[in-house]
Parts: structure tokens; sequence; C-alpha cells
């Protein structure tokens, strides 16, 4: 107990020249107090400061600056959704600052440290893509350009995983009738995905449950499609691990189609010949 009583106040006596200073109305000594709490990684209490002189330099040419360390302080501080309102609203108001490419690379950089893993909502992930572009766009000789190169791939990956992994999902629990556009619609937006094989390989199997598992009045056209998907994915990917899978597949669908007849089985063989070609 004596401890924790000696500790308080050892705080209370530590926090007590700071808060009268805050309370003093010296400005100039509370900025002064600001960067040095800022050259010291001590975030908090640069941003008390900041914050409580802000008012005092609206007009003066240290309004900039003070905003600059303001956003700065919240960024280094990992406060990023305050420092991408208050980078913002740097870039739009001091437009000829001499902090501005600075502002705008931290800008960029607090959208890419908010981008969540892709599981997640993605928008934060756009918004640093965005952001990022933007600033190369405007610097194009930054030295931060490499930095950004790369975390420009690693956010489009995020990209790429997420339409993925909601697409598979519709697989994973068996609504095939979804998962197929789902698929289709995950190939067509991002149709360079490292994920392209494993798309149209799930194409070609949820296209077939779809069709084994339909009435009857629906296989027929089902087995068609699924005939169509699996010549596409045999043509791109001949040497797939998955091939062997699909080819079992086909076979059992050219089976079902041949119960109606020539026309339909010379249609398809007709498919897979062009393919070949």
């Amino acid at each position: 107990m004596l401890l924790t009583v000696c500790a308080i106040a050892l705080a209370n006596t530590a926090c007590g020249p700071f808060n009268k200073l805050l309370k003093s109305g010296d400005n100039d000594k509370i900025y002064a107090e600001g960067l040095a709490m800022l050259d010291a990684a001590k975030y908090n209490r640069a941003i008390m400061c900041f914050e409580q002189v802000q008012p005092y330099f609206v007009g003066t040419m240290r309004e900039d600056s003070l905003a600059y360390y303001t956003a700065y302080a919240n960024f280094k501080n990992d406060d990023f959704s305050t420092s991408t309102e208050l980078l913002d609203d740097f870039r739009r108001k001091f437009t000829r600052s001499p902090f501005l490419e600075d502002v705008e690379g931290m800008y960029a950089l607090s959208y890419y440290y908010m981008s969540p893993d892709p599981e997640r909502d993605q928008t934060m992930t756009t918004q640093a893509l965005t952001a990022i572009h933007e600033y190369l766009g405007r610097y194009p000789n930054s030295t931060r350009r490499a930095a950004f190169e790369q975390m420009i791939r690693e956010l489009t990956q995020k990209q790429y995983d997420k339409v993925f992994i909601n697409a598979k999902t519709y697989y994973t629990i068996g609504r095939y009738k979804s998962a197929v556009p789902a698929l289709k619609n995950a190939l067509k937006k991002y149709p360079d995905s490292p994920h392209r094989e494993e798309l149209m390989y799930l194409i070609v199997k949820s296209s077939y449950e779809l069709a084994h598992n339909s009435i009857e009045s629906l296989q027929r056209d089902r087995y068609m499609a699924m005939m169509d998907s699996y010549y596409s994915f045999v043509a791109e990917f001949p040497e797939s691990k998955h091939v062997k899978e699909l080819t079992r597949m086909q076979e059992e669908a050219k089976k079902y189609l041949a119960k109606f007849g020539d026309q339909n089985e010379n249609k398809t063989d007709e498919n897979s010949e062009n393919t070949t070609k």
C-alpha cells in the first residue's frame, strides 16, 4: 500500500511541471516543449502541447509547422485513423508547404498500416493503393519509390486473396449455384490473379457438382456448361495436377450427355478438338 501511494505521489510530482506549463498560457514555451517531447518520442505529451497552442498559431507563420508536427506525432503514435484525417486536411490546406511531400507520404503510409488481413473488409487496402499511386504520380523520383512499389504488390495481393476467399467460400459451403458466378466474376475482375488456376479449377468442380445435384430437367445444360469450363481449364493448364481429377468428371459428363444422342456428344468432341488445335 505504501509503495502504491509513493508511486502515485512520484507520478503526480513528475506530471506537475508539465501540467503547470500547459496551464501557463505561455504558448511559445508550450510549443517548444511539444517539439522536445516529439524528439523524446513522448508522442502523447507532444500532441497535448500542440493541441493546446493550435488556436494561438492560426494565421501565423507557424500554422503549417504546427499542423505537420501534430499529424506526425499521431502517426508516430500509431493513431493512423487520426493521422489520415490530419494529413488529408494539411495537404488540402497547405498546398505550397515544404512539408507537403512528407505529409502525402505519411498519408499513404497511414492507410497502408491500416490495411487489414485479406479475410476482412479491404476498403482501407483500396484507399492505401489510391494514396500510394497518387503519391508516386506526384513524386516520381521520390526516395520512397521502391518501398511504395513493394507495398503496392503486397496490397494488390491482398485484393487477389480477398476476392478468391469470398468466391471459394460458396464452393466450401456447397452453394454451387452461387459459387460458379462468384468464381467467374473473381476471374473477370482480376484476370492476372495468382489464384487463376485454382479459380478455374473450382469453376469446373462447382459446375460439375451443380449439374450432378440438379433435377433432371436442368442437368443437360449444366453438364454442357461444365464441359466448356473443363476444356478452358485444360487448354490453359494442361500440366496441372488437377487435370486427372477433372477429366474423370468430364468423362462422367460425356456419358450423361451421350444419352441425348450423337449430336450433343459430337458437339462436345468438336469443342475438345478445337481446344486441342
